[in-house]
C-alpha cells in the first residue's frame, strides 16, 4: 500500500530536575549545596531517508515521544541528557505544523533533517541559588516539559518527469518500455491506483520519470482519487501529457486533453503552467495520415506544445520522446520555482519571549488567580516547607508587577491567591 499522508503527535522530552544536595562528607564541617543540573530532554528530530518510499510505518504508530532527561544529582553530577528521538521518513515530505497548517520543513534530500520538537531544558541544581544572604538554598529548579505538538506527513514523489493522463491510456506502459520500473499492467480503467517511479537513462544522462496515476474528471475537486494523485504533480518539472490518440475507449483525444487540462488548471494555475510534451499514444492502432489525428495534432501544436506519435508496448517513438523529454528538462531546471508555502516561525515558537515570561492577574469570585508559563516553571520548583523557597517564588511574582495588579484588584492580607492547584492565604510578609 502506497500511504502518501498521516498525521501523528510528537512529543520531546522533559527536561530533569535540578538537585537539592548538600556536601556530607567527613572534615568537611559547613559543606554547601552540591546538587546538579538536570539534563536536557530528547528532540524529536525528523531525517529523509532515501530507502523509504511511503508513510506507511505512520499508519500504524501515532505517538512518538523522546526521551526525558535525567534527574540531576549530588556532588554537582548533572543528569544524563535525554536521547534524541530520530523519525525517519521518505524524500519529498513535507511536515506540516497540524494547528497552524503552516509548512515546518521539506526533506527533500537523503540526509536532510531537522528538529520539530525540541527538548525541555534541565532544571538547575541548588547550587545556583546559593548567595551571601540564602547560604543553604533547599530548592532546586524544575525542569521544563517536553513539547508535545500534531504534525501531518504529506508526502509528494520527487521526480523530474510527470506522466499524466486519462486512466487506461498507456502511461505505465510508457514507464515500464523507457525505464527500469516494473509497474502492473492490466487492461482496466484504474490499473494504477498508486504512483510509480522509474528512472530513463539516456546516454550519459538520466532523469527521473513518474507516472501519476489515472486523473477522471472531477479530480481537481476530490472526485476518484483526485488530490492523493494531483498533489505528485506538483514537484515535477517537465509533464508528459498521454493521449490515447486511437479512440480505443470509445472517448474523443481532443476532448480528453481539454478535460486533463481542465482538472490540472482547476488543481494549481502553478501545475498547468509546466512545460509539457504530449505523448500521442496507441498510434499503431491507427494511420498517422488518419484524419481524427492530423486534426488532434493540429489542435495541440495551436497550443504551442510538441507531439510526439508513439505506440509503448512496441516501444515506437519513445525514444524521440524522452530525448524530447529531456531537452525540456534542460531548459526547466534554469526557470523551476516550487510553489510558495507559509513557514513556520520556529524562532517565535521556541524563544523565551515576553509571553513566556508574563504572569496574568484574574479573579474569579473571592479567588485571585496567577498564571503564566515561567511562574508554572518556578512554581513546580517550589519547596513549599523551605522559607526560601518560598521567598524566591513570592519575589519573581512581585518583580512581575502581578502582585500590583492583583492589589489593584481589591486583594487584601487573608484573600485567596490561587496559582495551578494551590491556594493559599496573602500575607504581607513571610
Amino acid at each position: 500500500m502506497f500511504v502518501d499522508r498521516a498525521k501523528i503527535t510528537i512529543i520531546s522530552g522533559k527536561g530533569g530536575n535540578g538537585a537539592v544536595s548538600f556536601r556530607r562528607e567527613p572534615f568537611v564541617p559547613e559543606g554547601g549545596p552540591d546538587g546538579g543540573d538536570g539534563g536536557n530532554g530528547g528532540n524529536v528530530v525528523f531525517v529523509a531517508d532515501k530507502n523509504l518510499r511511503t508513510l506507511m510505518d505512520f499508519k500504524y504508530k501515532r505517538k512518538y515521544q523522546a526521551e526525558n532527561g535525567q534527574n540531576g544529582m549530588r556532588k554537582k553530577m548533572y543528569g544524563k541528557r535525554g536521547q534524541d528521538l530520530i523519525i525517519k521518513v521518505p524524500l519529498g515530505t513535507m511536515v506540516f505544523d497540524s494547528a497552524t497548517g503552516h509548512l515546518m520543513h521539506d526533506l527533500k534530500e537523503d540526509g536532510d533533517s531537522f528538529i520539530a520538537a525540541k527538548g525541555g531544558k534541565g532544571g538547575k541544581g541548588n547550587v545556583h541559588f546559593k548567595n551571601s544572604v540564602r547560604q543553604a538554598p533547599n530548592f532546586a529548579e524544575a525542569g521544563t516539559e517536553g513539547k508535545e505538538r500534531e504534525v501531518i506527513l504529506e508526502l509528494k514523489m520527487i521526480a523530474d518527469v510527470g506522466l499524466v493522463g486519462f486512466p487506461n491510456v498507456g502511461k505505465s506502459s510508457l514507464l515500464a518500455v523507457a525505464t527500469n520500473a516494473k509497474p502492473k499492467i492490466e487492461n482496466y480503467h484504474f490499473t494504477t491506483i498508486d504512483p510509480n517511479l522509474g528512472v530513463v537513462i539516456l546516454n550519459h544522462e538520466e532523469f527521473v520519470m513518474a507516472d501519476i496515476a489515472g486523473i477522471i474528471e472531477g479530480a481537481s475537486v476530490g472526485l476518484g482519487l483526485g488530490f492523493k494523485f494531483l498533489k505528485h504533480i506538483e514537484r515535477t518539472k517537465v509533464l508528459i501529457h498521454v493521449v490515447d490518440v486511437s479512440g480505443s475507449e470509445g472517448r474523443d483525444p481532443i476532448d480528453d486533453f481539454d478535460k486533463i487540462m481542465a482538472e490540472l488548471e482547476s488543481y494549481s494555475p502553478y501545475i498547468s503552467k509546466k512545460p509539457m510534451i504530449v505523448a500521442a499514444n496507441k498510434i499503431d492502432l491507427i494511420d498517422e495520415e488518419d484524419e481524427k489525428y492530423i486534426q488532434f495534432k493540429e489542435y495541440i501544436e495551436g497550443k504551442g506544445l510538441e507531439v510526439y506519435p508513439i505506440s509503448a508496448p512496441i516501444n515506437h517513438g519513445v525514444k524521440e520522446l524522452m530525448y524530447a523529454a529531456l531537452r525540456a528538462l534542460r531548459k526547466a531546471e534554469d526557470e523551476f520555482e516550487e510553489a510558495e508555502y507559509e513557514m513556520f516561525d520556529f524562532e517565535k515558537d521556541e524563544a523565551l519571549d515576553d509571553d513566556y515570561r508574563r504572569v496574568t492577574a484574574t479573579k474569579d469570585g473571592d479567588v485571585y488567580i496567577l498564571s503564566g508559563q515561567q511562574l508554572t516553571k518556578i512554581f513546580n520548583s517550589t519547596n513549599f516547607n523551605d522559607m526560601g523557597s518560598l521567598r524566591y517564588l513570592f519575589k519573581y511574582i512581585e518583580n512581575s508587577g502581578a502582585m500590583s495588579e492583583l492589589k489593584e484588584m481589591g486583594l487584601q492580607e487573608g484573600d485567596t491567591v490561587k496559582i495551578e492547584d494551590f491556594e493559599f492565604e496573602y500575607f504581607e510578609e513571610f
